[in-house]
């Protein structure tokens, strides 16, 4: 970045658009519009910046202007010590990095009293000045000198000893030489992992990481975060290698760089052992050090940004699941010995009957609760059951499902659902106000049955950490994925639209312009009030001020209100427009809405003007026909087989049919009724090559498998998305324990591992602690291709 190079000009090259898009975008945003409603209504003001560009927008210019903070801090801080000259606040200003800065400011940055502070208090700096300029001087000879007792400086040795401290701080603190070397080290270096010794067994989830060594640029997120964890549970030791140990001897490349920089080299004069041996000891002691520290705090970064990336990304899938709609569901929340709680729900959500009921272990009332089942889904004319698939879900679907078959003339379906974070909302305050004198343990059944009939109006309830689709989700930055998630929620709430009259708090506090107090007096208004019957009626609400109101009024809908517009997504600001198109019409404001032939015979030019422009108009004529779309899929269920209860029911072979719960970077955990989730593996998704395996399949998403691989004691179970897989061929290629992502695996297994000798993990010959490339996975399409080529055995 050039000194002139304006923050909305570095983010509009980073996004590939012009600068006065960004600007248009940083001036709503600075102005408190939300990015859900500059991408919906604002679409002229930043030319169509989509949701997407701005997020990367508004992240990007908070690092900025975070820069730039520092930036203003770093100049003040060297221009108070009198050392800010032209050419240093030039660099100073040139930095286009935090980390760039801090290494120009590290120099001049106050600190402790260093060795070499204090060698240059002793006077010892024109000694490693003279030494460094000219090499021809013996060093002793130099040294005497400065021996100085009233100054600390006994003998020669002790001289040498804090010229050598003067200049490893000099080599240490240069800018471009330790950016150069950062580079090149994240470049050529490796991420080491050694099990602790007597840690083997009780670290066994990090097996995969006991002799383990890969490159800082090859590895992906869930093995960085994975060797973290190891490392922080005291199981594994990690070493950040510089690069391939070398067989010549001799100085490191990373020490040869060190002597260029500053003119040492070995040409046989009286200094130059010495200096060699200063430039060493300051790579080992100091540089190496400090840059251990920064690419550790890269590796974490960049595996956390990634990590966040598949959290968000699955959150956002998990939101915008299928909603079974406004049906009367009975939510059975399983348990053994303290029953399965049961509530129902009618099509609004509310909580028409509770019980609980024995019929497993140890009380086996299992014709009681069936009686009980029966009765309740008759009365209240249930149409859904909703079971939590934590413990006793197996048992209890087995319950359900023999209530289906027992009483046909009822026509239920029963549905596996997440239960996920359903234990911290009912133990939440809002959960004591919505559902006041009800038991906390029959609130979890309550949470289940509504988030099958809106599992976005359910969700928002709970924290999104706590929801349980993330990646090392408890080894990752608070503020990092709290901001990240709030976004996702934020996006997909004011994307799908809000029944202002039937929407929770929680729900409403998502809604673009709305803030937790501003919801609540929402839902106090409407409790005092009645239903509210237009959007202007929102403007009665105490604290809800205009601002607010256009943030707010296009996200929130009205059904059956006094203007049909309400119940759509056409902000008020534009209903004038939509007045021009019916009298262009010659027809009625709700004989307009859905009529496709008519809206399809308009003309949006003829309908721009100055406050509006052709994107709104075409949004207006898209939303006229079909107001109030949910772009939510529409919702089906997946059918677990019959007699397929438990782990140890499965066998090479089987074609199931499942729900994917989570994507992770390394494949998709999919739940097929066994009470543990399987793993297709990303070489087990598809016959071309994945990237990203969430470009295949996505959370919700109702799957068939193939099972290929069952290893009950690690409770791993391998699938595969290619029927015509062979079944064992993917044995051992599960990726850390089978580690749901937010929860405390592994992680995955590397491309490269050391192997300590004997018969590695892939039945492979290892020796002498030599690395090797693993083989192409075996159910992969290399391994295909050579198998048909008569170049690979069958896996057995």
């Amino acid at each position: 970045m050039t000194v002139t190079t304006s923050i909305e000009g570095r983010i509009a090259e980073e996004l590939g658009v012009r600068e006065r898009q960004v600007e248009a975008a940083v001036k709503l945003l600075d102005g408190g519009s939300t990015v859900p409603f500059i991408a919906r209504y604002r679409k002229e003001a930043t030319e169509m910046l989509d949701d997407a560009q701005l997020r990367t927008l508004e992240e990007r210019l908070r690092y900025l202007r975070e820069l730039e903070e520092r930036r203003a801090a770093v100049l003040e801080s060297v221009r108070e010590q009198g050392k800010l000259d032209e050419a240093l606040e030039a660099r100073i200003r040139s930095a286009d990095t935090k980390a760039r800065l801090e290494d120009i400011y590290l120099p001049f940055k106050p600190k402790r009293r260093t060795k070499a502070q204090i060698a240059r208090e002793a006077g010892l700096e024109p000694l490693a000045e003279r030494l460094l300029a000219d090499p021809s001087v013996e060093p002793a000879a130099a040294a005497a000198a400065f021996v100085d007792d009233a100054r600390g400086v006994a003998d020669t040795a002790a001289a040498l000893e804090g010229a050598r401290a003067v200049l490893t701080e000099r080599f240490s603190e240069d800018a471009d030489l330790i950016g150069e070397v950062r580079e090149r080290m994240w470049e050529r270096g490796r991420l080491a992992a050694k099990v602790r010794e007597g840690k083997e067994e009780a670290g066994a989830k990090f097996a995969d990481y006991f002799d383990f060594s890969e490159p800082f640029t090859q590895l992906p997120s869930h093995r960085v975060l994975a060797m973290f964890r190891g490392e922080k549970e005291e199981v594994l030791d990690l070493t950040l290698e510089p690069e391939e140990p070398s067989e010549v001897p001799g100085p490191s490349t990373y020490e040869n760089m060190i002597a260029r920089r500053f003119g040492v080299a070995d040409r046989g004069r009286p200094a130059d052992k010495w200096l060699a041996d200063t430039v060493r000891w300051a790579w080992r002691t100091r540089i190496l050090v400090r840059l251990g520290i920064d690419l550790r705090l890269r590796l974490r970064t960049a595996a956390e940004d990634e990590a966040v990336r598949v959290f968000a990304a699955n959150l956002r899938d998990l939101l915008l699941a299928a909603p079974a709609g406004t049906r009367a569901t009975l939510g059975l929340d399983p348990g053994f010995r303290t029953g399965v709680k049961v509530a129902v729900v009618d099509a609004t959500g509310k909580v028409v009957a509770t019980d609980t009921v024995y019929p497993h272990v140890p009380a086996n009332k299992w014709d009681a609760a069936l009686d009980t089942l029966a009765r309740l889904a008759k009365e209240h004319a249930v149409e859904l059951i909703a079971i939590g698939n934590g413990t006793a879900s197996r048992e209890t679907d087995k319950l359900a499902a023999e209530l289906c078959a027992r009483h046909p003339e009822l026509k239920l379906t029963k549905v596996m659902v997440s239960e996920a974070g359903a234990s911290v909302y009912s133990a939440s305050a809002f959960a004591s106000q919505e559902l006041p004198g009800m038991d906390v343990s029959l609130r979890g059944a309550v949470s289940i049955a509504r988030r099958l009939q809106d599992p976005l109006a359910e969700l928002v309830k709970i924290d999104p950490k706590s929801i349980g689709v993330g990646q090392y989700q408890h080894d990752l930055s608070e503020v990092k994925l709290s901001r990240s998630l709030d976004a996702v929620v934020e996006d997909c709430v004011n994307g799908v639209g809000v029944d202002v009259n039937t929407a929770s708090a929680p729900l409403l506090s998502r809604v673009s312009g709305v803030t937790s107090g501003l919801a609540e007096n929402i839902v106090a208004h409407r409790d005092a009030n009645g239903p509210f019957t237009s959007r202007r009626a929102l403007k009665d609400v105490p604290r809800l001020g205009p601002k607010a109101y256009e943030q707010c009024a296009g996200f929130l809908r009205i059904r059956d209100g006094e203007d049909p517009l309400d119940a759509s997504s056409v902000h008020p600001e534009s209903y004038p427009v939509v007045r021009r198109m019916v009298k262009a019409a010659g027809t009625e404001v709700a004989a307009l809405i859905g009529n496709t032939s008519v809206l399809r015979s308009l003309r949006p030019g003829d309908f721009v003007g100055e406050s509006v422009g052709l994107p709104t108009v075409t949004d207006i004529l898209r939303e006229l026909e079909k107001p109030g779309r949910d772009p939510r899929p529409a919702f089906r269920t997946a059918t677990f087989k019959e007699g397929v209860e438990k782990i140890g029911d499965l066998s090479p072979e089987m074609v199931l049919e499942g729900v994917v719960t989570n994507v992770a970077a390394f494949g998709a955990f999919v739940d097929i009724g066994v009470h543990q989730d399987g793993l297709v593996h990303v070489s087990a998704m598809s016959r071309t090559f994945v990237k990203d395996p969430r470009d295949v399949v996505k959370p919700g998403d109702v799957v068939r498998v193939k099972v290929l691989d069952v290893d009950i004691p690690r409770k791993r179970i391998s699938l595969t998305l290619r029927l015509d897989d062979e079944a064992g061929a993917a044995a051992g290629r599960a990726d850390g324990g089978h580690e749901r992502p937010g929860g405390g695996g592994a992680g995955g297994r590397a491309p490269q591992q050391r192997q300590s000798g004997g018969r590695d993990r892939r039945g492979s010959v290892g020796g002498g602690g030599q690395r090797r490339q693993a083989p192409a996975p075996a159910n992969s399409a290399m391994a295909d291709a050579l198998r048909k080529a008569g170049l690979l055995g069958k896996e057995r």
